[in-house]
């Protein structure tokens, strides 16, 4: 009885990933007023893949896996998005991420849709060869239905330069020896190396703190001294924290998946960064920290909040708590719909996850583009071109929420469908 009780409850907040994400899409495409048979089209996914693959294990034992690939949509251009390894991962949150990914691609205005996928496991579980052997295993069974100019993965929660480099290793040895180097582009996010792009580690980090500068200059608010609280202090946390110390803000506040921390004063960002490295990875215990229920984290006193770890965290429960102006998205999903309204009525400003956290898939562009036309681009180059890309589509969705008098994401979401909605006008359906 307790066990279903327990499943039953680890379950809900995938499936309310779906539901946040449908609820999303049916009010925007009602105030874009889409196209019926569009609105059919975008409202279910192209195609999903879900795989099982046996896994030898170093100690002998093999092991079956479940990996997911949901395909949403590619009217624009070929399907784009991460790979997560993750214990709550079922196809239902999948196809949430993979729709997130439609348009989010469409309003960065990139030639990609969207997709996502991932394996159903606790990575902390398995060692480095072991996770090798998965990832290569998976990527194997996933065959053709990934590729170049089809399927793009990117890394995503528990994945690295490392797993890119994996996969498209074993894509590549796929291919006859003289179309191998032509592959190189099936994954973004690959290490320096290996055909990867200097900055994309810090890419969607970068992209975060742009959106949280441009939206402050938008109403005259200086950053300096600002105090900001991170959920989730992994690669996306992190960057986004590094850049928003350089500009002057305090950390005030760290949440991951061990526990959670504050110091009123700040909390140094690379100290703390380089304290995780020898922590396990948690921030739990740093000097001069004080330990925070997990419970009260969003409700710290700060300006700036920024969930930046797993989908549904700000709900309709916690949302009341919140003291921040500003909620900027770096996480996929971070804040349900119930939870919106309020943070509407209590006057918070969100920075939409489809724009806030683009800047790992701008980047991954750009790595797409070096592979295919085999040009080699310095770091400064990057994060000019990013920084360039986030504030055209900044300015696009503050624009349009200032003349159409909506907020920030329904803003973005019009953006978004009414793209797609063009292409499909424009190009007809098959047959």
């Amino acid at each position: 009885m307790t066990l279903t009780k327990e499943v039953k409850k680890k379950k809900q907040p995938k499936q309310g990933m779906l539901e946040n994400v449908m609820k999303q899409f049916n009010a925007a495409a009602d105030m874009v007023e889409l196209n019926p048979n569009i609105k059919k089209i975008l409202a279910v996914t192209n195609n999903e893949l879900i795989i099982h693959f046996p896994v030898r294990m170093d100690n002998g034992e093999v092991e079956i896996f479940k990996g997911y690939r949901v395909q949403h949509n590619n009217a624009l251009g070929p399907y784009k998005g991460g790979l997560r390894y993750h214990p709550t991962i079922d196809i239902d949150s999948v196809k949430a991420l993979a729709m997130w990914m439609t348009w989010k691609t469409s309003l960065a205005g990139l030639p990609y849709g969207g997709a996502k996928g991932g394996i159903q496991m606790d990575p902390k579980k398995y060692s480095n060869t072991e996770l090798e052997r998965i990832t290569r295993r998976f990527t194997y069974a996933l065959g053709e239905n990934i590729g170049p100019e089809h399927d793009i993965p990117a890394p995503d929660v528990n994945t690295s330069a490392q797993t890119m480099a994996w996969i498209a290793d074993t894509y590549m040895s796929t291919k006859a020896p003289s179309e191998r180097s032509k592959n190189q582009h099936v994954v973004t996010g690959k290490p320096i190396g290996s055909g990867g792009l200097e900055g994309r580690d810090r890419a969607t980090g970068f992209g975060v703190f742009l959106t949280i500068k441009y939206w402050a200059e938008s109403k005259k608010i200086d950053l300096k001294d600002k105090r900001f609280i991170v959920q989730g202090f992994g690669n996306v946390g992190y960057w986004a924290a590094h850049f928003l110390e350089l500009e002057g803000a305090k950390m005030v506040g760290v949440q991951d998946a061990f526990g959670s921390i504050s110091k009123a004063d700040g909390l140094s960002v690379e100290h703390l960064f380089e304290y995780t490295k020898n922590n396990n990875g948690s921030v739990q215990g740093f000097t001069g920290s004080t330990a925070v229920e997990k419970d009260d984290f969003f409700g710290l006193d700060c300006d700036i909040c920024i969930p930046a770890a797993l989908g549904n965290q700000i709900t309709a429960e916690n949302a009341s708590q919140i003291k921040a102006f500003l909620i900027a998205e770096g996480a996929n999903g971070p804040t349900t719909v119930e939870a919106e309204k309020v943070l509407r009525e209590k006057g918070i400003t969100v920075i939409p996850d489809i724009l806030c956290n683009s800047g790992g898939v701008i980047g991954s562009y750009f790595e797409w583009l070096q592979n295919r036309n085999g040009e080699l681009w310095e770091l400064d180059e990057i994060l000019a071109k990013i920084d360039k890309k986030i504030r055209e589509v900044f300015r696009k969705v503050l624009k349009t929420s200032e003349e159409k008098q909506i907020d920030m994401r329904s803003a973005a979401y019009f953006i978004a469908i009414e793209r797609i909605e063009k292409a499909y006008i424009q190009r007809g359906i098959f047959p």
